[in-house]
């Protein structure tokens, strides 16, 4: 790619993630709504349907990993309490504000498997600080995910089997149909705040059965009719 020659230094390089049916995904923005299993709300300690509530990270936190393949996380510096949270990723093909849920899945191109990875220890402590979360889940690699399906080839992501395995003993197994806001009212909340643009994923939630990995530790996702990901710590 040629870049504009009057910039004053390099710019950034994309980053693209690979589509099963071929080309490559430009992403924009990383949206994640928090909290949006039921079982995971009370494991951290709130309970019932509130609100949706959604924070970001930045689009280089992506860490791709091949199906098949087993990719390579760093264990990140700053935590001694790193943990794993599977997600079902909604990629954006179509923008737009203030989508009705009746229209929202319109604007879904595709889906992915993701892991939200979380500095937990960090993250509570802004907690307790009313801080900001970004230092608890916007650091370098924080968002290893698979190839993008299309949406067509993707089964049926409203009631579909997530889990993870961590070195192949079960941590996590719910469905999505299990999600307190559905895909399509995610979209609708989301976007009476934040205009969505093609090239935007959002991170769905993760269900019960969080906990923490090490080095050497090896993550196995999956979410049923979109794929699976390995991603081993180092």
């Amino acid at each position: 790619m040629t870049q504009p020659t009057d910039l004053v230094v390099s710019a950034p390089a994309p980053v693209l993630i690979p589509v099963t049916s071929g080309g490559r995904w430009p992403v924009r923005r990383i949206y994640c709504v928090g909290r949006n299993y039921e079982e995971h709300a009370k494991e951290m300690g709130f309970t019932g349907r509130e609100p949706p509530f959604f924070f970001m990270k930045p689009a280089d936190a992506v860490l791709y990993v091949p199906e098949g393949s087993v990719g390579e996380m760093p264990y990140p510096p700053g935590t001694s309490n790193l943990h794993y949270e599977i997600e079902l990723v909604a990629a954006i093909g179509t923008g737009g504000s203030n989508i009705k849920a009746a229209d929202a899945m319109k604007h879904v191109w595709g889906y992915a498997v993701g892991l939200d990875m979380t500095r937990r220890d960090l993250q509570n402590e802004a907690k307790k600080q009313g801080r900001p979360w970004e230092i608890g889940k916007g650091f370098d690699a924080s968002a290893p995910i698979g190839p993008i399906v299309p949406a067509a080839k993707a089964g049926n992501p409203s009631d579909a089997t997530i889990s993870l395995a961590v070195n192949g003993s079960v941590k996590q197994t719910s469905t999505t149909a299990k999600l307190i806001w559905n895909i399509a009212e995610t979209i609708e909340h989301l976007s009476s705040y934040w205009r969505l643009e093609p090239g935007d994923l959002i991170f769905t939630g993760t269900p019960e059965g969080v906990g923490a990995v090490v080095k050497g530790d090896l993550m196995e996702g999956a979410v049923s009719g979109v794929g699976q990901l390995k991603v081993r710590m180092i």
